[in-house]
């Protein structure tokens, strides 16, 4: 599987961004980001994708200059199966520890029983656009995701002794124990999916809470965008769609206009 640092020629296929902040690299696959935190030769993890993502990765870590050695530690927004993707791999296989709040435990071992407010079947129905988004997530392993237990906790307001020290930023809704992370000194914060530029389940674009086909709780999630505005953050990297680098302000305004789904 090949990786490319151009925008990507064929819909889905692994592209990595480097330094969408300083020192932060993102690597979206299959509409799915996740990313790396560099920080003195060493490498934080934020989300894990989808399972053939792992395949990327050191092809990844080797353009930005690192290897597997140098990666200390994954960090877990949230527990969906489009997150977890290959976390029980890379503890596994190199060792990593795996962070995650307390409320996601359930999710992490359990990848597909997850809350929702609305049926997921309703969604392709009514927004057609979304099949292919969803064929190329399952080619690349969302039906295949393997659970993991016994993540490491974190707390609200935390600040995580990982490379990058990132501060977690509870913003509950999506799932009940979701944690976006504030990155101070970058002046970015990464949202996760508590607020993303690209719902997979409408291909709807621009800054929004995720449908409530993958939504536990709407009224929490867009509540919590409360606490996204407190980061005071000019950058959100979000966990599905394009940086917005327009304050997280005016993105978190945005996605109240448009609400639920």
């Amino acid at each position: 599987m090949s990786l490319t640092s151009r925008p990507a020629t064929r819909a889905g296929a692994p592209r990595l961004t480097r330094h969408v902040v300083p020192g932060v690299h993102r690597l979206e696959h299959a509409h799915v980001n996740l990313y790396l935190l560099e920080d003195e030769g060493e490498v934080t993890i934020v989300d894990t994708g989808l399972p053939a993502t792992w395949r990327v990765l050191p092809d990844a870590l080797a353009a930005i200059g690192r290897s597997p050695r140098d990666v200390r530690a994954v960090v877990l927004t949230h527990a969906h199966f489009d997150h977890l993707g290959f976390a029980a791999a890379i503890r596994h296989e190199w060792g990593t520890p795996l962070y995650g709040h307390p409320s996601e435990g359930y999710i992490a071992a359990h990848p597909y029983r997850y809350a929702h407010e609305s049926p997921r079947l309703r969604y392709p129905l009514r927004y057609p656009a979304s099949l292919p988004v969803l064929g190329r997530m399952t080619a690349a392993g969302a039906l295949r995701v393997r659970g993991v237990d016994g993540l490491t906790p974190l707390t609200a307001g935390q600040t995580l002794d990982v490379p990058g020290r990132p501060r977690v930023v509870f913003s509950p809704g999506h799932t009940f124990g979701h944690c976006a992370l504030q990155l101070a000194e970058r002046d970015a914060v990464l949202s996760g999916d508590a607020l993303v530029t690209f719902d997979p389940y409408t291909t709807e674009r621009g800054p929004r809470i995720v449908a409530a086909a993958a939504t536990a709780d709407t009224t929490r999630a867009l509540a919590s965008l409360d606490r996204l505005d407190d980061t005071e953050a000019r950058v959100v990297l979000p966990g599905h769609g394009e940086p917005w680098r327009e304050g997280v302000r005016s993105a978190t305004a945005a996605a109240r206009r448009v609400g639920a789904r």
